[in-house]
């Protein structure tokens, strides 16, 4: 089985732990059950490319994904793919998560090797597609990043799959959410939405359905360009991940 339509989660949910290990939280069982895996063990690929493949996240994302028993896989990219096929592989996924890291060189990479299309075909098949921080913001029209320097700067070409700009870590970060407004309110990021950390956005097809949380206090946000030129930042309901 597949996903019932597209589904994407944007999220600013990470790993609980520490620097020795790390252990899922309720949001990448959520991911599972969007999948609707019956009668067998989910497969989860991990694309770590916005971490430069690093080998040493690599092997605690394999143990953090252990736990929840489900057959893990990943796709490097450096210093050259690791699988023979990339396409058949992400396509036989149930999820495909998508760790944080540089959006900038993750869209860069990505479309030197033609993932960028491969990504959408497996979007369009029913592979549910997750992520967090550079991992929600690449499935999105762009959004606020860090990947050139300290100072954060906009990003304006990223997936598009979804066709709103994204502002995760919204609340820990002093710099997103007042640039996330000017870039809105001078028309460089159409509307969008927003994370606090801990929280997430779930999209069936390019609409979003709602907005899940394994935190308590973690906010989703609608940001978006009133007519005289303002921008309203309109907080969502939110649904608390046991």
């Amino acid at each position: 089985m597949a996903a019932e339509q597209p589904t994407i989660l944007a999220t600013s949910i990470g790993f609980d732990g520490s620097e020795v290990a790390l252990h899922p939280g309720p949001l990448y069982s959520e991911a599972l059950r969007l999948a609707r895996v019956d009668g067998r063990r989910a497969r989860l690929c991990i694309l770590p490319t916005a971490l430069g493949d690093d080998p040493s996240l690599l092997a605690k994302f394999y143990a953090a994904f252990a736990e929840l028993d489900v057959v893990v896989s990943h796709l490097a990219l450096f210093p050259m793919p690791n699988v023979e096929d990339p396409r058949s592989h992400l396509l036989q996924q149930d999820v495909i998560w998508v760790a944080g890291g540089s959006t900038a060189n993750l869209l860069a990479l990505w479309r030197t090797h033609g993932l960028d299309e491969v990504l959408r075909d497996c979007w369009e098949a029913g592979v549910v597609l997750a992520g967090v921080s550079a991992g929600s913001v690449c499935w999105h029209v762009g959004g606020t990043t860090d990947s050139f320097g300290r100072q954060l700067r906009p990003l304006t070409d990223a997936l598009g799959f979804l066709p709103y700009s994204n502002s995760p870590h919204h609340d820990a970060e002093e710099q997103r959410r007042p640039l996330f407004h000017r870039l809105i309110g001078d028309g460089v990021l159409p509307d969008g939405y927003a994370t606090d950390n801990g929280a997430g956005l779930v999209y069936h097809g390019t609409e979003l359905h709602e907005v899940i949380a394994d935190s308590p206090g973690a906010h989703g946000y609608d940001v978006r360009r009133a007519p005289d030129g303002t921008v309203r930042e309109t907080r969502l309901p939110v649904r608390q991940l046991g």
